[in-house]
């Protein structure tokens, strides 16, 4: 993470790291699997098979880990940004209702999620400026939450299949109505809220410390910027 009291902060996600490390891990294991599947015993054969497509993998997890950008996350004083290979969303300050870790029931007692979760006033900014390709990315991503609470209200399991790509158009408060993957995500935002109580999620990846460290530091910027617009309210003649 970096920034100053005015600058922005950037904050860089774990999954972030060690692409480089990654892809000379694969590039030097394709070397010793050719070397091996050449000039090793025939019974060896299929260990080197298996070194060559383990080799590969690691090539790609290096691949994907530097395709993302630098940094996932930057925190400016009117707004949270969120980078992705896929497109960015933006959340105004003024946009955001509260943020906190989400908690699931687990038996009697409650169990934090490894994400952050953000509840929002206005639907209609966030779905302006959000990229179809990471709207997409988002439903599927963020699947798994909506998943868990089915499983747990509905031991069949398919009470919430329909549910989990509902395309009804969505209209938000401006009177704009929304169609398509980006309706898709309106519902789904509504429905996650109702099961945990926020509308979007960052995961336990995208960032650089423990969720409950980054809640503390997300409150802490909103604060600033509320304490700024009093100033600058008091400031005027």
């Amino acid at each position: 993470m970096s920034g100053t009291d005015n600058d922005p902060i950037f904050v860089r996600a774990t999954s972030k790291g060690n692409g480089i490390t990654a892809l000379v891990i694969g590039v030097v294991g394709l070397i010793v699997s050719v070397l091996w599947l050449a000039l090793l015993p025939q019974w060896l054969f299929l260990a080197g098979i298996f070194l060559t497509s383990a080799s590969i993998v690691t090539l790609l997890i290096g691949y994907f880990k530097l395709r993302e950008p630098p940094f996932s996350i930057e925190i400016s004083l009117d707004e949270i940004c969120y980078h992705h290979r896929r497109g960015n969303w933006f959340l105004h300050w003024d946009n955001i209702q509260r943020i906190d870790c989400p908690k699931i029931h687990d038996g009697l007692m409650h169990k934090e999620l490894d994400a952050v979760g953000i509840c929002i006033k206005d639907y209609g900014d966030f779905l302006a400026r959000i990229s179809p390709r990471l709207a997409t990315h988002l439903l599927m991503e963020q699947r798994p939450l909506l998943v868990h609470q089915a499983n747990r209200d509905c031991p069949s399991g398919g009470c919430f299949d329909q549910a989990q790509f509902d395309d009804k158009h969505y209209a938000v408060e401006n009177g704009e109505t929304y169609t398509g993957v980006k309706a898709m995500l309106a519902n789904r935002m509504t429905q996650l809220r109702q099961l945990l109580g926020y509308d979007i999620y960052i995961s336990g990846t995208d960032i650089d410390r423990e969720p409950s460290a980054f809640v503390a530091l997300l409150r802490q910027c909103q604060s600033a910027r509320q304490a700024r617009k009093v100033m600058s309210v008091k400031s005027m003649p």
